[in-house]
């Protein structure tokens, strides 16, 4: 179990990083600003998609417990 645990968790810390990289291209208005505007619904759209991982990947961790 703490095999899977830790793939885990270092599978969220890579789509972090990439989710937080993401988010400083696409808020940057310079940087967007170089793309097109398909270009960066494409970025906004993998960033969702990243959110959404995230999301999922941190509730396996922690599960929600109700009492």
């Amino acid at each position: 179990m703490q095999d899977k645990d830790y793939v885990t968790k270092l599978e969220l810390s890579e789509l972090e990083q990439e989710h937080a990289e993401l988010s400083i291209i696409i808020d940057n208005p310079q940087s967007s600003s170089s793309f097109s505007k398909f270009t960066l619904q494409r970025l906004k759209k993998r960033k969702l998609l990243l959110k959404d991982k995230i999301s999922r990947l941190r509730e396996e961790l922690q599960p929600d417990i109700i009492a």
